[in-house]
């Protein structure tokens, strides 16, 4: 392939290209390089990036690289089952060797050719540029296996840290949850000395009949760097997903979150949160796509901006034809605490069915003066004031978090940058 062709501005500087065996087959590789060879380049003219200028991703000279950290300052959770990336790459020293029964957890570079026929089946990459590169390029990730009847007591948590200058990381993680399990995961993307790094993460999910799977992913990245994430999730009748997305740092980060209901009686829980200050731009897009009766989705996203930041959110939820009785619920809220704060928002409902409950809103306003103007006659000061209302306004995000640990890191992170104490 030449890269020259693809993304001119890349091409003298960026490494790309997996050292030692290639992660995907070799039949999707090359599918994936014919996407790259033939697509140009999103710009805010691309529908679908519309809000989000990718100019920095563009023309950043990224560089791939190995490092080794002597220890993890990120766990979450104590008790949890744990494997850790750095840079694209498994650090086995920082990572869990014993699991408990019911589950396979590998680094997918120490899987076997056959076991890695699962990644990519249901990933799109026609019109997918990111997509594609993940599928060509990716350098490692985990291999989450929970085995059918199975409920997994320890959480599982996976992170991914991001190290050095312009690094480039193509990660790949696949989890499988089969007929009857139950697990929860977290998934969390920080940066460790890291200035201008591009993350390109693809998550495949697959929920099998009467399963329960909870994922709390949070992002927590250096401001100066970058993040696209794609979640692309299949549900199987009867079972029950819920993923919690929070975004509290991070220089531009976008979130693509595609959920296929296709089985009877599922459960899809999308929750999210983004706390926003200095330059940060944050992009959320979901996509439920009902295909069967009988199913509900819930979907609650909040943000607080501030300074110059901004956000988009962008959330639709397909009904197919004969897809009746089905509940589906899309809110987005969000509060700008400055002038120059930005956010635009479009939620959607496409319907080709008739018997159904749905609904959408979208709210954005600035805190109430008059509220806040109450807590001050009572002796609460402004900063106070205005850090309980916030805490109010995102609170039922938060308040869908499950972990304790979970929750204890999101208000050390609250507190850390914001100078707010949940």
């Amino acid at each position: 392939m030449n890269l020259e062709t693809i993304i001119p501005e890349m091409a003298a500087s960026v490494n790309w290209k997996l050292e030692g065996k290639h992660l995907l087959s070799e039949d999707l590789r090359k599918q994936a390089l014919s996407v790259l060879e033939n697509m140009p380049f999103p710009t805010t003219r691309t529908e679908a990036w519309k809000y989000t200028r990718l100019a920095k991703i563009r023309t950043g000279k990224f560089v791939a690289r190995q490092e080794q950290l002597a220890s993890n300052n990120h766990q979450i959770d104590s008790n949890a089952v744990s494997m850790v990336f750095v840079n694209g790459h498994f650090a086995a020293n920082l990572s869990s060797s014993e699991f408990p029964d019911g589950i396979k957890l590998l680094a997918l570079s120490q899987m076997e050719a056959m076991e890695l026929s699962v990644l990519g089946n249901s990933l799109p990459l026609e019109g997918e540029l990111f997509n594609a590169f993940n599928t060509a390029y990716a350098t490692d990730g985990v291999y989450l296996h929970i085995s059918a009847n199975m409920h997994i007591e320890p959480v599982i948590e996976i992170t991914h840290i991001t190290t050095g200058d312009s690094t480039v990381s193509h990660v790949r993680n696949v989890i499988i949850a089969e007929a009857f399990s139950k697990a929860h995961v977290i998934q969390q993307y920080v940066t460790e000395d890291a200035t201008t790094c591009f993350t390109n993460v693809v998550t495949e999910v697959s929920v099998a009949k009467n399963a329960f799977l909870t994922i709390d992913k949070l992002q927590y990245e250096d401001e100066s760097c970058f993040t696209i994430a794609t979640e692309q999730v299949t549900q199987a009748v009867d079972s029950n997903f819920t993923i919690n997305t929070l975004t509290l740092n991070g220089g531009l980060v976008r979130n693509n979150l595609n959920i296929g209901v296709n089985g009877h009686n599922c459960e899809t829980h999308l929750n999210g949160a983004y706390i926003l200050k200095g330059n940060q731009h944050v992009d959320n897009h979901t996509v439920v796509d009902h295909t069967v009766a009988h199913c509900v989705s819930n979907e609650l996203y909040k943000g607080v901006i501030d300074e110059k930041a901004t956000a988009v959110f962008n959330g639709k939820v397909f009904v197919r034809k004969d897809a009746q009785k089905i509940n589906a619920f899309q809110s987005n809220g969000n509060v700008l605490l400055s002038d120059d704060a930005t956010v635009n928002s479009k939620p959607e409902l496409e319907i080709y069915a008739d018997d159904v409950k749905c609904s959408h809103g979208s709210t954005t306003g600035q805190l109430d003066d008059e509220a806040i103007f109450y807590l001050r006659a009572r002796g609460i000061g402004e900063k106070a004031a205005r850090q309980l209302m916030v805490g109010a306004f995102v609170g039922d995000v938060f308040g869908k978090l499950t972990n304790e640990a979970v929750k204890a890191r999101v208000d050390l992170l609250m507190k850390e940058r914001f100078g707010w104490d949940f």
